[in-house]
Formats: structure tokens, C-alpha cells, sequence
């Protein structure tokens, strides 16, 4: 395990570089609860349904611990949370749409969570000490994440019919982005290597690879022949695009504003 990183001797370029990495890592938490509430009705089952509502609480929980991370480097997470416009949100690119139907919404659980996953993985071992004690609850909750996506996902790429062709065209459409993510390789991403608060891109790329690789090969995919976006914001730290701006307004909480309480 690295040494404790002192938070009171950051700055500049790498004090950025470690706001960077938490608000991603916050605003991905954020909105995959957002994309999971939406099957909390409309389901395939009931018991899916409650699988996905518990979902949706993780993730929202998962989401408010990170925000609150902030408050190490002196940054109120509340205007954070709950004053950013769209462009300046930093989720990972497969959450920017709303998925249409419940195969994308099964490759989302299967294969975006767990680079989620990835990522908090290498964070929980790096050297900022507030991660190393609050991560690890979270992902022993992902664990129920994953068990569910990759039951879904061997399901759907079993099925005749269409299910497997769409669960091939998401997977093929989420995983560049997903890919540049896991390995984030930029100026930034090295800061925090340097740092010792993540570990180095190509073993978070090669995790990410390994964890779905048995997953993308049902519907045919060599993860190893997909490649990174290369279409990457520096300043967000992710594919370029943003979410839709009605789940931004919920993510933010604009409908509920008068009943926020902190």
C-alpha cells in the first residue's frame, strides 16, 4: 500500500488532477443511479425491478460519500453536486443517453459499473487515506452489482431472437469509451499515478479488460481487439459528449429544490 498522501501540500496542476478523479468517479455514481431507477418499474420481473430500485440507492449512497470527498482538498460538494450545468459533468460517456430498452440497460450493469469498479478498485489501494477506508464498503456492495449484470448479460447473449444482436450492438458502443476511462493515460491520470492515489493505466486497462472479458466473448468480441476512444476531454477527464440535460436536472436535484436539506 502507498504512504498516506498529505492533502495540505497539493496543489496546482495535481491538487486539479485529484478533484478531477473524484468528481468523475461522483458524477458516474450519480447518474448510473439515474439509468438504474428508470427499471424500477418496467422491469422484466417484479424481483428485477427491486433488484434495480436496491441498485439505485448504492449508487446514489456511493455517489454522496465520493462528492464528499471534496471536503479534504477544502471543496463544498453541495454547489458541486448540485449547481454544475451539463457540460461540466464528468460521467462516463455510456450513461450520457437514457437506454431505451433493458438489454443496453444489462450491458450498462455488466460492463460500465464494473469499470467503475476498476477504477475504485485502484483507488481504494492508492494513498489517499479517505478512499482507502470508505471504498471498500462500496465495493463489497458492487459485488451483488456484478453477480446481477453477468447472469443478465449470459441470459440475453443466449436468447434467440434479437436480444443477443442488441446486447452485441451495445457492448460495441459503450466500450471505447469505457476502455479510455479504465486506462485514463493523460496528464492528469499520470499526476495521480505519481502521486500513488491510483495504480498505472495499463494494469487499470488490463483489470478492466480481464474482468469482462468472458462477458463481451458470448456475443462475439475479442476484448482485446476493441480499442480506446480517442475523442478524450482532459479538463473532465473522459469521451467527449455530456448527459442529457434532463438527467442532469435530476442529478442535480433542480425539482426538488425546495425540499433539499442538507
Amino acid at each position: 500500500m502507498s504512504e498516506t498522501l498529505d492533502t495540505s501540500t497539493l496543489e496546482g496542476a495535481n491538487r486539479d488532477a485529484l478533484v478531477r478523479l473524484i468528481i468523475s468517479l461522483a458524477d458516474s455514481k450519480r447518474l448510473m443511479g439515474i439509468r438504474y431507477s428508470d427499471w424500477t418499474l418496467g422491469a422484466p420481473s417484479i424481483e428485477t425491478g427491486v433488484s434495480t430500485a436496491s441498485m439505485t440507492q448504492d449508487e446514489w449512497g456511493h455517489a454522496r460519500l465520493l462528492y464528499a470527498m471534496l471536503k479534504q482538498l477544502g471543496i463544498d460538494p453541495s454547489p458541486v453536486e448540485h449547481d454544475r450545468p451539463g457540460e461540466e459533468f464528468a460521467s462516463l460517456s455510456a450513461l450520457d443517453h437514457e437506454r431505451g430498452d433493458w438489454v443496453g440497460t444489462v450491458a450498462l450493469i455488466a460492463l460500465a459499473d464494473e469499470a467503475l469498479s476498476t477504477m475504485l478498485r485502484s483507488f481504494a489501494e492508492g494513498s489517499f487515506e479517505v478512499a482507502r477506508t470508505r471504498v471498500p464498503k462500496m465495493l463489497a456492495e458492487e459485488e451483488f452489482h456484478a453477480s446481477l449484470g453477468a447472469a443478465w448479460y449470459r441470459r440475453l447473449a443466449a436468447a434467440e431472437g434479437e436480444a443477443a444482436g442488441l446486447l452485441r450492438s451495445a457492448t460495441e458502443e459503450m466500450l471505447p469509451g469505457l476502455l479510455a476511462w479504465a486506462g485514463a493515460n493523460d496528464a492528469a491520470a499520470r499526476a495521480m499515478v505519481d502521486a500513488g492515489v491510483i495504480g498505472p493505466a495499463e494494469d487499470r486497462l488490463s483489470a478492466f479488460r480481464d474482468a469482462v472479458r468472458d462477458l463481451v466473448a458470448l456475443v462475439g468480441m475479442d476484448i482485446n481487439t476493441v480499442e480506446p476512444a480517442t475523442d478524450w476531454d482532459e479538463v473532465r477527464g473522459r469521451a467527449s459528449g455530456r448527459p442529457d440535460e434532463e438527467a442532469c436536472e435530476r442529478a442535480r436535484g433542480d425539482r426538488n429544490r425546495a425540499l433539499l436539506v442538507e
